[in-house]
């Protein structure tokens, strides 16, 4: 089932997310100061692809300063628009499922330093 989910995922909009963190990500690293930034979009792009079955464990406290930074310059728009696909595939049965993806992601896209994807 979590092969099927990803699947679906990645053709409904996983693919299109994650260029979008890729595309971010490499802007980030062109400066020396948003390689770090870069890396976690790269990070969060990685897991777009296919989020079906990882878990997120957030760690805030190991890069609290970095993860302000993020959470002020990239994150609250991240953030509200994975929100806001969520809510959109939780109005349908089916849906759900992609929807708990989208609220995963959201959290991991507003501190995504310190976290791990297991």
């Amino acid at each position: 089932m979590r092969t099927l989910g990803n699947v679906i995922w990645f053709i409904f909009g996983g693919l299109f997310m994650a260029i979008i963190y890729y595309l971010l990500g490499a802007l980030l690293c062109i400066t020396i100061i948003g390689i770090p930034f870069g890396l976690q979009a790269f990070k969060v792009g990685n897991f777009v692809l296919w989020p079906m079955g990882k878990e997120i464990d957030l760690k805030f406290e190991k890069h609290p300063i970095a993860n302000i930074l993020w959470a002020i310059f990239f994150g609250w728009e991240l953030m509200i628009s994975s929100f806001v696909l969520g809510v959109s595939y939780c109005i349908t049965i089916i849906g759900i499922p992609f929807g708990l993806q989208w609220f995963k992601l959201g959290f991991l896209a507003l501190f995504p330093f310190g976290s791990n994807l297991k």
